[in-house]
């Protein structure tokens, strides 16, 4: 039902993750049900199924890019909205079953990601400790736990979870990492607006156009709306053929918004709305003021002058 928050979540397992860690950063999370998936298309068919009220899911990570598989299955089956985003910093732990010397360490577990953000510090506080790719942080704790090896890197909440002791913290190459996570429902009314607020489409060009990209850029640069990011994603169907998932700055209740979302319906072979959403307060930047003419009232304003004409008035 609109406006009923969600009480059953369902997150990117196992347990331990950093999935989990964003997810009860959501006030509803703390008092719902959160249940473990295998992969993120079990996340988003348990929400298609009902079996879940929204699934939590990684988007991009500002060190990996974007996680390919969750754009794909937003863009393709039935639809779903992102109801909200959670940006998490990205803090690694060592963390083993027991205090022990850091140059005693001969085997370490971890994400393939992991181990490449934290390599340099591997290299230089565990010289001997070989590698070994798991497949998630979770996972890695997991086998540290169990003894199966000497140390893992983890999400704090991981080493929690599995009872292990922290041997060093923040130990990732890049202190800045954030992954960007979103909250996704079945479809319903968005949130409403916040005057900070992001927009996210998938959007289908006519590749038999020549420049129909550019007149996709320019029916949003015309109206003011500011594009955060912009990726690309094959549509599988043949070589050349791609999707494009757009970031942008607005809500579909601005009128801005909806002008160029009327455009982009004109235009472009298909467009899939993915939601609107409030933003993280984590962004390092405000979202840019609207150039002078190109802000909600004055698109309301032009709008009545046109009625007034249309009406008989003079203007």
């Amino acid at each position: 039902m609109p406006g009923v928050p969600p009480t059953r979540f369902v997150f990117l397992g196992p347990e331990g993750t950093f999935s989990e860690q964003a997810l009860k950063t959501v006030p509803a999370a703390d008092r719902g049900v959160l249940t473990a998936a295998r992969s993120v298309p079990e996340c988003l068919d348990a929400v298609r199924g009902g079996d879940a009220d929204a699934a939590l899911v990684p988007l991009e990570n500002s060190i990996g890019g974007q996680v390919g598989v969750t754009l794909d299955e937003l863009a393709n089956g039935e639809p779903l909205l992102i109801t909200r985003e959670v940006v998490l910093p990205v803090q690694f732990v060592l963390a083993a079953r027991d205090a022990r010397p850091l140059d005693g360490i001969r085997t370490v577990a971890a994400h393939p990601q992991a181990g490449i953000q934290c390599r340099e510090w591997l290299r230089t506080h565990t010289p001997g400790a070989a590698v070994v790719d798991v497949l998630s942080n979770a996972t890695a704790a997991i086998g540290a736990a169990e003894g199966e090896f000497d140390a893992a890197i983890c999400a704090r909440i991981g080493a929690e979870r599995y009872r292990l002791h922290v041997l060093a913290k923040d130990i990732a190459d890049n202190p800045d990492a954030m992954t960007r996570f979103a909250l996704v429902s079945r479809p319903g009314p968005p949130p409403p607006p916040t005057g900070d607020d992001l927009t996210t489409l998938a959007v289908y060009i006519s590749h038999d156009r020549v420049g129909a990209l550019l007149a996709v850029l320019t029916e949003l640069s015309v109206r003011g709306i500011n594009m955060t990011r912009i990726e690309s994603r094959p549509t599988g169907e043949r070589l050349g053929r791609y999707v494009f998932f757009l970031d942008c700055g607005g809500h579909v209740a601005d009128l801005q918004m909806g002008e160029a979302l009327q455009a982009l319906r004109r235009i472009c072979a298909d467009v899939r709305f993915l939601g609107s959403y409030p933003r993280a307060d984590v962004h390092a930047e405000p979202p840019p003021r609207p150039a002078p003419g190109l802000s909600d009232a004055d698109f309301a304003d032009a709008a009545a002058w046109l009625r007034r004409i249309r009406g008989g008035e003079t203007g």
